[in-house]
């Protein structure tokens, strides 16, 4: 019988501060405020967001680790915290600039971050709380 390795999944959470504005350049401004609503303000507005990292793998026999989470870490901070935390979404972040800064969005733009820095296939899931009521689960899936 072949011996069977359990995968594992490793999550680290983090916080960070951002502000945006919800503005398709590809509607009017009347479109914009009818999708949108309030988060349409052309002042934007503002979320403390609760991203979570997740890995996976197998568990190293040496480190009994599937990933030392100092390195997690330090690949989220470049990833995410460097570039979204207390900056506007929109204006500081070159990739926003014909995309909606949506949660949704948001997520995929921090999957594509970390896919270049974590090993090959360990990244499994970002999800991230927008408030307390709207959560984004993104798994690196495309239609």
């Amino acid at each position: 019988m072949a011996d069977i390795t359990p995968v594992l999944y490793v999550t680290r959470i983090e916080s960070f501060s951002a502000c945006h504005r919800l503005n398709s350049s590809q509607l009017g401004e009347k479109d914009n405020q009818d999708i949108f609503g309030k988060c349409n303000n052309p002042n934007g507005h503002g979320h403390n967001y609760k991203v979570e990292v997740t890995v996976k793998g197998k568990v190293d026999p040496v480190t009994g680790m599937v990933m030392n989470i100092v390195d997690l870490k330090i690949y989220i901070q470049e990833a995410v915290m460097a570039t979204l935390d207390h900056k506007n979404i929109d204006k500081d972040v070159p990739y926003f600039k014909d995309i909606v800064s949506t949660t949704e969005n948001v997520a995929v733009y921090i999957w594509k971050g970390l896919e270049k820095l974590l090993p090959p296939n360990t990244l499994y899931k970002i999800k991230i709380h927008e408030t307390d009521k709207n959560v984004v689960c993104y798994k690196g899936e495309w239609m």
